[in-house]
């Protein structure tokens, strides 16, 4: 009964999806366990295309079971959205395949308003780069303990005063603070009484069931969003999301313990991408990058923003291995380092003539450092669609095995296509048990 963690290793957007899609075919249930629909999952199947913002990517698997863990915070608007896309397309055909924890959060519409009108009032680089999506908002109710959950909208009259209390001071702060015209309760309450119609079959306590669904030797793939280095604890702070990305989040995010954890996988692409502000070492704003951005595809899933492109990062990877205890690395996109006839990768950061080889605490340090590159040959020759690793360009290769040698840990899977079969199995995850 192998249970496995997949989480990103870089600043988000490394192909979770393609991978979380792959190892669904091993797996019973699958769990988003943190985020809201600020994430992007994008995966190829059948030359079909599909990008997943709440629902876990597992959802493409007839038979699997999939949910959304109380971790998660949850526009309903989204979902009743993905869901009814999902069935025109012929998915999603069995309504007992999705659960939604009723302990998980909802994103209320003042939620929203706040996130883009708090951006709105920052000056350039002072900006985080957020979604608007309302995540952070929506995170912030819920610490202060004062936020809505899937639960409190089965009682409509405690749903009803909880709305009315927190439109007081939520009002207040949107016209006095933010300049913006204040949210209509009735409105609101009619639309998610709505909401609760289309979705409350699909709720249930879903730590229960996990736990049910273990005892009888289910195999569980918990789906991670965005990456470690946005991670609210262990990123590059303040330019994070809202919710902790890391591995650990998996246990409280759903409510399973631990000690039930077998793997923990992270993804990483060959080389690195970040959306939005905050620092970014081995950042590429020249033409080579903009010609992997080009050759990548690389535009945010939730906004379309282009995504900002750099060389492979060994530092923050090796940062990711130790905060989220990795037991194996999924390497994505090796494809598109393909017409390059240099690679480089970074093994360090320089500062006042000192040598850096750990992520630094201080958002000053981070951007000040310069990275330290070790050049490696590349191989021109097209890789995508490779079954094996001996039928890898020798240079490819050598490029995954100094990989692994620089950041420690094996690599147990390599996407070199955006199609589910277009990937090298060198290890299942779920066969470690």
């Amino acid at each position: 009964m192998p249970n496995v963690v997949i989480v990103g290793s870089q600043w988000g957007d490394e192909g979770k999806g393609k991978i979380v899609d792959l190892l669904t075919e091993f797996a019973h249930v699958i769990i988003r366990f943190q985020g809201g629909n600020n994430a992007g999952h994008t995966l190829v199947v059948g030359g079909e295309k599909f990008v997943f913002h709440l629902i876990p990517s597992g959802i493409l698997h007839p038979g699997k079971k999939c949910i959304i863990g109380s971790g998660v915070v949850i526009d309903p608007g989204v979902l009743c959205e993905e869901i009814d896309a999902l069935k025109k397309r012929g998915y999603f055909q069995g309504e007992s395949q999705l659960l939604i924890s009723e302990e998980a959060h909802y994103i209320m519409p003042y939620h929203k308003t706040i996130d883009v009108a708090r951006e709105r009032l920052k000056s350039g680089g002072k900006k985080i780069g957020t979604t608007g999506k309302g995540i952070g908002p929506a995170y912030e109710d819920k610490v202060a303990r004062c936020g809505i959950r899937i639960i409190d909208l089965f009682d409509e009259e405690a749903f009803r005063e909880k709305l009315e209390e927190n439109l007081v001071q939520k009002n207040f702060y949107l016209t006095q603070m933010l300049g913006e015209s204040p949210l209509d309760g009735t409105q609101i309450l009619s639309d998610y009484m709505g909401f609760r119609e289309k979705l409350g079959k699909y709720v249930a306590d879903t730590s229960i069931v996990l736990h049910e669904e273990m005892k009888k030797g289910k195999n569980l793939l918990f789906e991670g969003a965005q990456g470690c280095l946005l991670d609210v604890d262990h990123g590059t702070y303040p330019y994070v999301t809202s919710s902790s990305t890391v591995a650990g989040n998996a246990c409280s995010g759903s409510g399973v313990g631990p000690t039930r954890i077998n793997a923990v996988i992270g993804v990483s692409k060959a080389y690195t991408t970040r959306v939005g502000g905050g620092p970014f070492p081995t950042e590429m704003k020249d033409a080579l990058g903009e010609e992997i951005r080009q050759r990548g595809g690389e535009y945010g899933a939730t906004t379309g923003r282009p995504r900002r492109c750099g060389w492979f990062d060994a530092v923050i990877v090796k940062h990711a291995v130790r905060v989220n205890g990795l037991s194996g690395i999924a390497l994505t996109k090796l494809d598109i380092l393909d017409t390059l006839g240099k690679i480089k990768m970074c093994t360090g950061y320089r500062r006042n003539g000192k040598t850096i080889d750990q992520v630094p605490s201080s958002i000053g340090v981070w951007e000040d450092v310069e990275p330290v590159y070790e050049e490696l040959d590349g191989w021109q020759e097209d890789t995508r669609g490779t079954k094996r690793f001996s039928d890898l360009p020798i240079n490819a290769q050598r490029y995954i095995r100094r990989f692994e040698e620089i950041v420690e840990t094996e690599v147990i899977l390599i996407s070199v296509g955006s199609e589910r079969d277009e990937t090298i199995v060198l290890k299942n995850p779920f066969d470690t048990v």
